[in-house]
């Protein structure tokens, strides 16, 4: 599996913190832009370069795309076809235990996994206003290393997103 990468301006300097993070955990990686700090650019412009590769091959693929609050580049990732783009801001506590095979849960990065667990997404956005780099790298960790678990009901309605 190939992590592709990209970023905004807001975004530019935690991408290059993830990018090393993930090389470090044994992942290929491919930056796709900025490869330089321009205060001027424009998420779209990069975003795209991820989700279009991800849509052509979403088994092989997965990205991670930083801005300043996620919310832009979530919803530039998810105008393409087969891409589930989840946003990330920070560790929250549930209002209510999380109930996960049997087992209750008030991990506050649960949200992160449950994007991974019933949601299938493929692509973890990032707010770096909101997440310092130690809690991007352990929310981005905790993403890749989690499963779909593919059970009928949550297959069933990514099939019903992607048709």
């Amino acid at each position: 599996m190939k992590i592709l990468f990209a970023s905004d301006h807001a975004g530019f300097e935690l991408k290059k913190e993830l990018l090393l993070y993930a090389e470090e955990l044994g992942y290929t990686i491919e930056d796709m832009g900025p490869s330089a700090f321009d205060e001027g650019d424009d998420y779209p412009d990069f975003i795209k370069r991820v989700a279009k590769k991800i849509a052509q091959k979403p088994e092989e693929n997965r990205g991670v795309v930083i801005g300043g609050s996620g919310q832009g580049e979530a919803m530039t990732a998810n105008r393409f076809p087969h891409v589930r783009a989840a946003v990330f801001y920070g560790p929250a506590l549930p209002q209510n235990p999380i109930d996960i095979d049997g087992k209750t849960s008030t991990d506050p990065f649960e949200n992160v996994r449950l994007s991974r667990i019933h949601n299938d997404a493929n692509v973890l956005s990032i707010g770096a206003r909101f997440a310092d780099k130690e809690t991007a790298k352990k929310a981005m960790r905790i993403w890749l290393e989690t499963q779909f678990y593919g059970e009928e009901r949550h297959a069933r309605r990514i099939n019903k997103i992607d048709s």
